[in-house]
């Protein structure tokens, strides 16, 4: 049993990425040695070879099981949202939480096709972060509570996590983070999010950049980045991923907004995302920019952009199959199968 994560302060959130456990790599070498020996050719299933390897590093085990993945949708608003950020108003975050709870949206499809049990949080709906044009987004109590929900949110047992989010104007706020953290201008970084183009889009951008030049000039931490151009929903899956590290919990990063909020953990230590994979590539242009500079590949590639966790949840069905090649297929002894060296 895990004692209960939970952090009192910002400097409290430094001290626990501080004290991230590393990898098993006693279950890495096995799970290595395991898939070296099964019966097919070497390198034959691709990227596949290297999930059930990745999954014992940190679930701390070999073999590795996904017979427990867990999904949540954190849901946010956004202050920023009554800019015209977005093509919806801030009223749809509660409405999109309401129809999560009745099994009717995107999420409700993919985790019932892929037997992924979700839960749905509620971040202060009728409280939105504050106008970060005007002022910092969150207050450091404000932020901190909603990290400790994301490092809640993540059961011990759990073979792996998939955070997702819900929050008009928050591809904006993601938007400002990443030109914070990477010193970019709002015009590289923000995109169309719900769908915006044109005047629309240009607003967006102004919006940004305005958040940009109020919050940064002091060369803020990534931290504090958060809380001056964030949101509840950003810092519960920040909290998300932090939890799966200490737990020993693999995280599927879901897309531009969590990658937003691992980024920032990722500034904090650069191997603070070891124990996630990326689970998609998102259409949101900033996201292949991001994926760039950590230097990782995503599993899938289908260009959704949809967030709610859906990209994360459908990528653990590759997980489960890669766990299903990796224990059941047998290894050459196992088989009594011969197998001849290559020939030079």
């Amino acid at each position: 049993m895990v004692k209960a994560l939970i952090v009192s302060s910002l400097d409290d959130v430094r001290a626990m990425v501080e004290a991230m456990p590393g990898p098993d790599e006693t279950a890495a070498a096995i799970a290595r040695d395991r898939e070296a020996n099964l019966t097919k050719p070497p390198g034959s299933l691709g990227r596949m070879e290297e999930f059930a390897e990745w999954l014992s590093t940190w679930q701390g085990r070999h073999p590795p099981t996904m017979t427990n993945p867990r999904a949540a949708v954190f849901c946010a608003n956004h202050g920023i949202a009554a800019l015209g950020v977005s093509a919806y108003g801030m009223e749809t975050t509660a409405q999109m939480r309401d129809a999560y709870l009745a099994g009717q949206a995107g999420l409700n499809a993919m985790c019932a096709a892929m037997n992924v049990p979700y839960e749905i949080y509620s971040l202060d709906l009728d409280r939105p972060t504050k106008d970060f044009t005007l002022d910092a987004a969150m207050t450091e109590a404000e932020l901190v509570a909603a990290i400790n929900v994301g490092l809640a949110a993540v059961p011990e047992d759990a073979s792996v996590f998939c955070p997702g989010e819900m929050g008009i104007g928050n591809t904006a706020s993601a938007a400002a983070i990443l030109a914070a953290l990477y010193k970019g201008g709002a015009v590289e970084w923000t995109g169309a999010g719900s769908g915006l183009s044109g005047e629309y889009l240009a607003r967006k951008v102004a919006v940004v950049q305005l958040g940009l030049d109020r919050h940064t000039l002091d060369d803020p931490d990534p931290l504090e980045i958060l809380r001056r151009l964030g949101g509840r929903e950003l810092a519960a899956m920040l909290g998300v991923i932090l939890a799966g590290r200490m737990r020993r919990v693999p995280v599927l990063i879901d897309g531009f907004l969590c990658s937003a909020a691992g980024a920032v953990l990722a500034a904090m230590r650069p191997d603070a995302l070891d124990h996630c994979r990326f689970s998609h590539a998102s259409a949101e242009p900033g996201h292949a920019k991001l994926m760039a500079k950590l230097g990782v590949e995503p599993i899938l590639h289908l260009d959704m952009r949809l967030g709610e966790a859906t990209g994360a949840v459908l990528a653990s069905g590759i997980l489960r199959t890669a766990v299903a090649v990796h224990t059941e297929l047998l290894t050459f002894e196992e088989a009594r199968v011969t197998r001849n060296e290559p020939v030079s």
